[in-house]
């Protein structure tokens, strides 16, 4: 069995390994691995972002599965792109990957169906955002929608880092999100 691992991180080189020790794997590819996956599979190169060349590649080359870990790649739609030629995938589609492409869209699925999740507000607008957070409870958590690779979260211990986040979010992603408690977000779940 021919395998194709999108993207070139610890988690990927992780699957990788354990795919290796299958007797069922022939060949292993890494789109585009990195130096430390390329003892265990075949780096190709191609950006786990690159979703034409990705799929031109698993045709081309009869991928008989495909794991696609990294977020950016599940959000545009890999794993339909891939299905859509007859690859079956390991990774939510790309209408499951708004879970973690959007806090916003996560959050508010969250609230509609009464899952336990810390009080949040949503703005479109920073004016109104920098408002809220003037008098927002401290610590808060201030987030930007959208996949910012763990840049986009801030643990604001003081007002003025709340509202320097909140510019920062909207600079670069035009809508924030905001926790209103750390504390909610860091509880623990135990087990009875």
């Amino acid at each position: 069995m021919k395998i194709l691992v999108v993207g070139g991180g610890g988690r990927e080189h992780a699957i990788i390994k354990s795919l290796k020790k299958s007797p069922r794997v022939t060949e292993i590819f890494a789109a585009p691995g990195n130096g430390g996956i390329a003892a265990d599979a075949i780096c190709t190169g191609i950006g786990a972002k690159d979703l034409d060349a990705i799929t031109a590649f698993a045709k081309d080359n009869a991928i008989d599965f495909a794991v696609v870990a990294p977020d950016d790649p599940l959000v545009l739609g890999a794993v339909d792109r891939l299905e859509a030629i007859g690859i079956p995938c390991f990774g939510p589609n790309k209408a499951a990957a708004i879970l973690e492409g959007s806090k916003v869209f996560s959050k508010d699925l969250m609230k509609k169906y009464h899952i336990p999740t810390a009080e949040y507000a949503v703005f479109d607008d920073m004016d109104q955002a920098l408002a809220y957070l003037k008098t927002a409870p401290i610590p808060t958590v201030v987030k930007a929608d959208g996949l910012a690779l763990g840049k986009g979260v801030t643990v604001a211990m003081t007002r003025e880092e709340a509202e320097e986040a909140g510019r920062i979010s909207f600079a670069e992603f035009k809508k924030l999100y905001r926790q209103m408690k750390a504390e909610e977000k860091r509880k623990q779940f135990s087990p009875a």
